[in-house]
């Protein structure tokens, strides 16, 4: 009989060795935490940054909609809505309000501002990107920065 309660014991110990224990399971998540804390302030800079790319791709699709209707009228449009869907009132994600702030038969201004509660909103210097074209050729604002992926 001996040799039948050994056995179960050690089967009992072995099964008890394979698994966690619930103090080992907390401080593995105690330890993520901490590491998530720290993480967490050098990530949003690259969040923010991603963020721009909508703000760029919405204002060269409104500039190659606005080349386009400059060929065709002589002229470059003064609301964005007539350049169709490139003149969409959001960039595609919806992060920024898109808008022609000002054009004429040399040019035109158009801005993406981001939309108040996005986390684009927080992005300091560059929460307005704008596009100034004057006879063909654009300058970027507010900062090159701000366009660089």
């Amino acid at each position: 009989m001996k040799p039948a309660n050994r056995s179960q014991a050690a089967a009992r110990q072995s099964a008890c060795q394979r698994g966690f224990t619930l103090v080992e399971a907390a401080i593995v998540c105690a330890v993520s935490g901490v590491l998530v804390t720290l993480a967490w302030p050098a990530f949003k800079p690259a969040q923010l940054q991603a963020g721009r790319a909508d703000a760029v791709q919405a204002l060269t699709q409104l500039q190659l909609a606005q080349a386009r209707h400059h060929a065709v009228h002589g002229l470059y449009a003064y609301d964005a809505r007539a350049l169709g869907s490139a003149g969409s009132p959001t960039s595609p994600q919806g992060l920024y309000d898109v808008n022609v702030d000002l054009a004429s038969a040399e040019g035109y201004r158009a801005s993406a501002t981001a939309r108040p509660g996005t986390r684009q909103a927080a992005d300091g210097d560059c929460v307005r990107l704008t596009v100034d074209v004057r006879e063909g050729f654009a300058s970027l604002g507010p900062n090159p920065r701000c366009w660089t992926p």
